[in-house]
């Protein structure tokens, strides 16, 4: 579930953020170049879903394995303390 509040959050951020920026950014400029998409409206708002997702999917991997990296962390040192 928190995977999912992730993955909104950075979605909407890099929507928003793609919206508001004039310049492509990758890799939403390179997925309507394959699309051939030439109409400026249609290109920006398939640029920032594009970006969205893929920064919003980054984002919730990279946080979901920063996670479970912190809880192995933890519990290592949990059963370090209990054997002493």
């Amino acid at each position: 579930m928190k995977g999912l509040a992730v993955l909104l959050v950075f979605f909407v951020i890099f929507l928003a953020s793609s919206l508001a920026i004039p310049s492509p950014l990758f890799p939403g400029n390179v997925a309507c170049y394959l699309l051939g998409i030439s109409n400026v409206s249609q290109f920006s708002l398939v640029n920032a879903v594009v970006n969205g997702v893929f920064y919003g999917f980054v984002a919730w991997i990279v946080i979901s394995l920063s996670f479970k990296w912190i809880e192995k962390s933890l519990s290592k040192n949990k059963l370090v303390e209990e054997k002493k």
